[in-house]
């Protein structure tokens, strides 16, 4: 009994390994192209590769990727993922910024949020939509609901995840400007005020259902 159990052992072990060298490239080359088309999507137009050689930056304790695109050799903006805990847990999102770190578009990458309710981030906050953000500038202002005081209007029945989401852009601003600008300009002025955005009551925002 003992030497058959460790004969299955010994073969199941084998077997899972040879799956996980099977799938591992085909998997690996399918997360490169979802990034790449995420990339395609938040900053359009570009002629190099930027999946390819990711920058990191580090801001107020956390890493992010920074993926610049460039057209003709010339820098067009990029696309950085960010990342902030929703009502649900993790929400990671990929901005894409232009040259002056205005928001060209988002991808909503993945997120542990409601159904129906949380979930809608993927396209609350696109071009045209209720709580459109494309276009804005979180240097000028750190992007916030507007039971806050800002001017996004959060989704319906979901005010934490879209707190969760517009500190994530922040932060990706942050980040990105972190690499185009001194410490005298806007960066620093956007991590102050992702800090305090952070910091903010959440105390009397109605729960997600």
């Amino acid at each position: 009994m003992a030497l058959a159990l460790t004969g299955f052992s010994v073969v199941a072990g084998g077997l899972l390994g040879w799956v996980n060298d099977v799938t591992a490239e085909p998997i690996a080359q399918a997360n490169a192209k979802t990034l790449s088309d995420a990339i395609a999507v938040v900053v359009p137009g570009f002629d190099n590769n930027p999946a390819e050689a990711p920058e990191t930056v580090e801001v107020n304790g956390a890493t992010y990727k920074i993926y610049k695109a460039t057209k003709d050799g010339q820098p067009i903006g990029a696309a950085v993922e960010s990342a902030s805990n929703g009502f649900g847990g993790t929400l990671t999102v990929l901005v894409g910024f232009d040259n002056e770190g205005n928001i060209i578009d988002y991808s909503l990458l993945s997120h542990s949020e409601t159904p129906g309710l949380g979930s809608k981030a993927a396209d609350w906050f696109k071009k045209g939509a209720k709580g459109d953000i494309t276009g804005k500038n979180p240097g000028k202002a750190p992007l916030t609901v507007s039971k806050d005081g800002g001017d996004v209007d959060a989704i319906t029945a979901s005010t934490i995840t879209s707190r969760a989401f517009l500190l994530a852009v922040n932060n990706a601003y942050a980040a990105y400007m972190n690499q185009h600008v001194d410490g005298a300009s806007g960066a620093s002025q956007q991590k102050k005020g992702a800090e305090e955005y952070e910091k903010a009551d959440t105390t009397n925002v109605e729960p997600v259902k």
